[in-house]
């Protein structure tokens, strides 16, 4: 079957302004264009804008969707099961906010005090999860099942003030990297010593007791592992770097003493 772009829009939910940008940028090609200029896509455009759109649930931007459609080695079926085991991890998160939405609903209609631990469980349970399907496999075989258990276990227990201050050591370490990085500082001056003291307690409150050995271990994933690199270099590059680098030079410093 083929369909005209109004069409492929309705059909979609996808504008056709959404589609002729596609079609400028190489993201989604027409099946023809008559010669009045209409674009008409057929069976395969379906199939890839169909590609497109779980792509984008995902988050995934659209150069990036281009380079996997166009890659010679995209097998769709291969994508598809990618895809939907995204998709049930994303469910089953949302699930659990539901469920911890729900819960203090309950308790508010009951006039119940809920217990403080109940309010930020189904947060901590979603870092554990998504640190474990994002990292899991490397840092269990650099660590060693034992110590992720334990660090997962941490977490999880964490209070809810212990909570809140490593949410916002994150956020601090974060903005300071940024500032560092632009301001042309050097890691292994005060800016990198103090970033590397908020790193040295953002990691103890959900490990175990400081060693400078891991701490500068886990640093060096940061410019090993891509994913890291982008986490931290989302808004100014150059920031996993830095932080590596200080943390590197001042877990030396503290070795050799």
């Amino acid at each position: 079957m083929e369909y005209s772009i109004q069409e492929l829009s309705r059909l979609s939910g996808v504008t056709t302004r959404a589609l002729r940008w596609y079609d400028q940028i190489g993201l989604l090609k027409p099946g023809r264009v008559a010669e009045n200029g209409y674009r008409y896509y057929g069976e395969a455009e379906v199939d890839r804008l169909q590609d497109i759109l779980y792509y984008r649930v995902l988050g995934v931007e659209l150069a990036k969707i281009k380079e996997c459609l166009d890659d010679p080695s995209f097998d769709r079926l291969t994508a598809l099961r990618s895809h939907l085991s995204a998709l049930e991890a994303e469910h089953e998160r949302l699930e659990k906010l539901i469920r911890s939405v729900k819960d203090t609903i309950g308790a508010e209609e009951r006039n119940e005090k809920m217990r403080d631990e109940q309010k930020f469980e189904a947060f901590k349970k979603q870092a554990v999860e998504q640190n474990e399907k994002t990292y899991g496999a490397e840092i269990r075989t650099r660590y060693g099942d034992a110590q992720v258990d334990e660090a997962n276990a941490a977490m999880m227990n964490l209070t809810q003030a212990q909570y809140r201050e490593w949410n916002e050591l994150g956020q601090e370490i974060q903005i300071r990297l940024e500032a560092a990085v632009q301001a042309g500082a050097s890691p292994e001056g005060e800016d990198g010593k103090a970033i590397t003291q908020l790193h040295r307690r953002w990691l103890t409150l959900v490990g175990p007791r400081y060693d400078p050995a891991r701490h500068r271990g886990i640093a060096e994933l940061y410019v090993m592992d891509e994913r890291f690199t982008a986490y931290y270099d989302k808004q100014v590059s150059g920031c996993a770097r830095f932080l590596r680098d200080a943390v590197v030079h001042w877990a030396n410093s503290e070795l050799s003493n």
